[in-house]
């Protein structure tokens, strides 16, 4: 069985949903602990995909977190071997640098908690987010936007940030936002990105209790989303 890489950089940033999709379609996977000093693999031989996911980092301060170009480069390979590559928050802003776009800090600052985004009309016809509501509440941690890479298909927005999804050939995918939260999880970040919340002033109580009215929704989209996005590894 064809393992999937998946390249962690915060200990509370793990696969969430993600993982009951893999189970669901018979994948394992191998998790590449980049926080805890882990080398990124050099190429996906004997990979069947890669999964990018969140953490603290800017994807513009490779000096400081050198890995970050290794990452690029595995991602570059996934590509080019046409393997099911994705990329979730920070993920998927260095998919998208992988792609040659630019990623910087969003001017109209962060976006933290349960905010609502808008499919593109180009989602209606994807392969992921077909049958996806048109507007849902999925769950935000971010201060940096990207611009859509050239050659890629946008397929959703928010108020505060353009690009929130987006495509690029068959198999590649970037959700800026959390499709995979769990409520452990919400709380998890809560605790683990304080300083974040008393700059925004956000209460991280009312934010952990919105999660019992967002999550079950959630949970049936990204079980749809994450089990499409497998497929092609479950086929191979």
């Amino acid at each position: 069985m064809a393992k999937i890489y998946v390249l962690q950089h915060h200990p509370v940033e793990n696969l969430g949903s993600i993982a009951d999709a893999l189970e669901g379609a018979a994948l394992a996977w191998q998790y590449v602990r980049i926080h805890e000093g882990q080398s990124v693999p050099t190429e996906m031989k004997g990979a069947g995909g890669l999964i990018v996911m969140g953490g603290p980092m800017g994807v513009y301060q490779t000096d400081r977190y050198p890995f970050l170009r290794d990452e690029m480069a595995l991602i570059n390979d996934a590509i080019k071997q046409n393997r099911p590559v994705l990329g979730v928050c920070l993920g998927a802003q260095i998919v998208a640098a992988a792609l040659g776009a630019k990623v910087d800090r969003n001017p109209r600052g962060k976006e933290i908690g349960w905010h609502p985004i808008r499919l593109e009309p180009a989602a209606s016809q994807d392969r992921l987010m077909r049958d996806v509501p048109e507007t849902l509440t999925p769950f935000h941690w971010h201060g940096d936007i990207f611009d859509l890479p050239a050659g890629a298909v946008s397929l959703a927005s928010s108020d505060k940030t353009p690009c929130q999804a987006f495509r690029y050939g068959d198999r590649t995918y970037g959700f800026q936002f959390h499709f995979e939260v769990t409520s452990a999880s919400v709380s998890a970040m809560a605790d683990a990105f304080v300083k974040d919340l008393q700059r925004e002033q956000i209460a991280a109580e009312e934010m952990i209790a919105k999660s019992a009215q967002c999550v079950p929704p959630l949970e049936q989209i990204a079980d749809k989303v994450f089990s499409r996005w497998a497929s092609p590894i479950q086929g191979t």
